[in-house]
């Protein structure tokens, strides 16, 4: 079954509760962090599902990778800012490993994603 949207991407769908988490979570951190700790947060969450969207549309393949290759990187930036952030004490260590975990399975679910893109190109390269 092929898609007509990337928000039938069960990547996209995994994604977008992970943004609303982070969001959610970095409603609580102090104002003085509103400019710089929870901005950048949330700029590179947002920004998840930004490039998911982005790749979706791409018609090459090399495109679509690389729209998802600069997605891992987001992610593992947000797992630095939560690690951060439970090291600075403005979140609890359930919260930290809740993120986490939300992190690493849209991370997995896009490499079995882009995987699956590989293999579907490589079927259509003449011999």
């Amino acid at each position: 079954m092929s898609t007509q949207s990337f928000e039938q991407l069960v990547v996209w769908q995994k994604a977008h509760p992970y943004v609303l988490s982070i969001y959610r979570i970095t409603r609580s951190y102090p104002k003085d962090e509103i400019f710089f700790l929870v901005n950048q947060m949330r700029r590179a969450a947002i920004s998840v599902t930004v490039n998911i969207a982005e790749g979706y549309i791409r018609i090459g393949i090399k495109e679509k990778l690389r729209f998802y290759n600069i997605l891992q990187g987001l992610l593992e930036e947000t797992r630095n800012f939560i690690i951060l952030s439970k090291d600075l004490g403005y979140i609890s260590m359930e919260d930290k490993e809740d993120l986490y975990e939300q992190a690493s399975e849209v991370s997995r679910m896009l490499n079995a994603y882009c995987k699956g893109l590989i293999n579907n190109h490589e079927e259509y390269i003449p011999t």
